[in-house]
């Protein structure tokens, strides 16, 4: 999915962002535009929010901002965006204005899904499939895994599409294998994620436990792009063993439909609201630059996907040029288990 310029322009974003804080740019922006949600999910309660919704004049502001480039991926979700009474009109506005943005979906719309993706043109569309259809219905709540494959087959061929996976306590190891066979069948990328708690969706449970995940994994999952090493890796982290730098943090930025921007998410720690300074004043301030200093090196409290996927990616591609103690010099200690010296390459070998 990811190709070399991907990885030459993140490293070279994130060297700016290091050495010139006060005038980083973002490499993602993800907009929660709406709480609307037409799904019951066990692994979110978004659904149970009082419905709020950002206006396009919001987001016209929030894009005018110098942090944002053209570079930039602008992901629109929510809840269920598609949902927004402005969905229409905001997906106009990123067609003609900033055509780099995606689009993430339940699928459970087909038929408005289906046709903004035509008319609207995004740049990748993901899709939220959590298993096979009985475990969709009791992880979600409604009957929609046939709808969802409506979408895959009207629009596989018309834009780049991704399946999402939460691996949860509702689901399994079973279901994780079953989707990929799902992405293989219509040729798909597929993106693989773990439960965790998020504040903006009020998800309360327990973690997924950890036990014997490297065993676990189907064989299939070795086989698809950036999945296979993020899942083994949890078991580490859980267990206390793997303990990573938060780069991402300095790069990516996510904004609540109320206009607050938290550090990240996983933590409710507020960087500001743009309701209140712009998004300029609010990711490069003095006391901003602080708080990302602080997290990056001290925080090792999440397992999410957007966040802790771009450590993984960055770390092992520097431990291909340069020797562990050199990363550390410039990024500070981490380490992907015990003993602190092995290596990802070694890690993974063993």
């Amino acid at each position: 999915m990811y190709k070399v310029y991907d990885y030459v322009h993140n490293g070279l974003l994130y060297l700016n962002n290091s050495m010139r804080p006060g005038h980083k740019y973002l490499s993602q922006l993800m907009i929660y535009a709406t709480t609307a949600c037409q799904s019951k999910c066990r692994h979110c309660n978004i659904w149970q929010k009082k419905r709020e919704h950002m206006s396009l004049e919001d987001i016209k502001r929030i894009m005018q901002s110098r942090c944002i480039t053209s570079k930039t991926t602008v992901g629109l979700e929510g809840g269920e965006f598609i949902l927004h009474p402005q969905a229409n009109d905001i997906l106009a506005w990123f067609r003609s204005n900033h055509p780099n943005y995606t689009l993430l979906s339940n699928g459970l719309a087909s038929g408005r899904i289906i046709e903004a993706v035509r008319r609207y043109k995004p740049r990748h569309l993901y899709l939220s499939l959590d298993g096979r259809p009985e475990t969709y219905r009791h992880m979600r709540g409604v009957d929609g895994y046939n709808r969802v494959i409506q979408v895959i087959e009207a629009l596989k061929d018309e834009v780049p599409i991704s399946l999402m996976f939460c691996l949860s306590p509702w689901n399994t190891f079973d279901d994780m294998d079953y989707v990929v066979g799902v992405a293989r069948n219509y040729g798909l990328d597929v993106r693989i994620g773990i439960y965790g708690t998020m504040s903006f969706f009020d998800t309360t449970s327990d973690l997924l436990s950890a036990h014997d995940f490297m065993k676990r994994i189907p064989d299939s999952v070795k086989t698809t792009d950036e999945n296979f090493d993020f899942i083994a890796l949890y078991d580490e982290w859980r267990n206390g063993r793997l303990k990573l730098p938060c780069l991402s943090i300095r790069s990516s930025l996510v904004i609540h439909t109320n206009g607050d921007v938290p550090l990240c998410q996983n933590l409710s720690l507020l960087l500001g609201n743009i309701h209140k300074q712009t998004l300029d004043e609010i990711f490069n301030s003095i006391e901003t630059c602080k708080i990302h200093r602080q997290h990056s090196e001290g925080c090792n409290g999440c397992w999410i996907n957007f966040h802790r996927k771009y450590d993984i990616i960055l770390l092992r591609s520097l431990e291909r040029l340069f020797p562990k103690w050199i990363i550390e010099r410039i990024y500070g200690p981490y380490r992907w288990t015990l003993p602190h010296s092995q290596t990802y390459i070694k890690y993974f070998r063993s």
